[in-house]
């Protein structure tokens, strides 16, 4: 394998970013190609079907492009509807994200836990999955929130979020039965992580935030273990499927070396 060879980073949006800095620290010589599927933003509005159709396809023009050694699907609603196919479908290792509800179920001491991600995330089967799998014991609350998403972006092109909007999202989770007593909310979307300082403004004292970032992270270093990089600093790629104004204006904030259209 060439050493220019990128990772592959694949998102509706920028939230995948919060996958990326946590692997920048770890691969900091690492070529990395972010893909954000602005024509498809946000996947959390729309039907299993779509996202199932979509990501494999997008990936698989993606991947003829770049040629990348490996792919990260750095969402979780896309990991927890299309990932079987993915890797299906492609010849390249395939990592994806999915809610935290493991290391959140150590975490809590009062053993009520909430999930907060977009709509499509938090009515999977897999996430009924993990919650029975890893927390057993615990009451898991959800709450899909595509405000949270809008917010984030916006947040990474300049403007500042509104508390009162994060405030409320929040509520989506401590309204319900059991929800004063929560104690750990998982971030199950990408987006969300980048909204830290916001969402631990407007929580109850105590409350932590756990999300995959870090652990998928480490399993992207392990899976490269080994393999050259290119000498120097990485010339990374933002793509867009869409690249209009809004996209322009994420650009230069986010300041990749090369943008992109597919």
């Amino acid at each position: 394998m060439s050493d220019t060879a990128p990772i592959l980073f694949f998102d509706s949006g920028v939230g995948g970013l919060s996958v990326v800095a946590p692997t920048r620290a770890l691969l900091p010589g690492a070529p990395i190609v972010y893909a954000a599927d602005s024509a498809g933003f946000p996947y959390g509005t729309r039907s299993e079907a779509e996202i199932a159709a979509r990501v494999p396809a997008l990936l698989g023009r993606l991947v003829e492009r770049y040629r990348p050694r490996l792919v990260v699907i750095a969402c979780n609603t896309a990991s927890t509807i299309a990932l079987p196919a993915v890797r299906a479908a492609l010849d390249v290792p395939v990592v994806g994200t999915v809610p935290a509800i493991k290391p959140a179920a150590l975490l809590s001491r009062t053993r009520v836990i909430g999930v907060l991600g977009t709509e499509a995330t938090v009515r999977q089967p897999y996430v009924d999955d993990l919650a029975a799998r890893f927390a057993g014991d615990c009451i898991v609350l959800r709450h899909g929130s595509a405000a949270l998403v809008t917010l984030a972006e916006a947040k990474l092109a300049g403007d500042v979020p509104d508390a009162g909007a994060v405030r409320r999202e929040l509520d989506g989770l401590f309204s319900q039965e059991h929800g004063a007593r929560l104690d750990v909310i998982v971030n199950a979307c990408t987006h969300f992580p980048l909204l830290e300082a916001e969402l631990a403004a407007v929580a109850p004292p105590g409350l932590r935030f756990v999300d995959g970032g870090p652990g998928i992270a480490r399993r992207i270093a392990f899976l490269t273990e080994g393999q050259e990089w290119p000498a120097g600093v990485p010339r990374d790629v933002l793509v867009f499927t869409r690249l209009g104004e809004a996209e322009r204006r994420l650009a230069a904030a986010l300041r990749f070396a090369r943008v992109e259209a597919l």
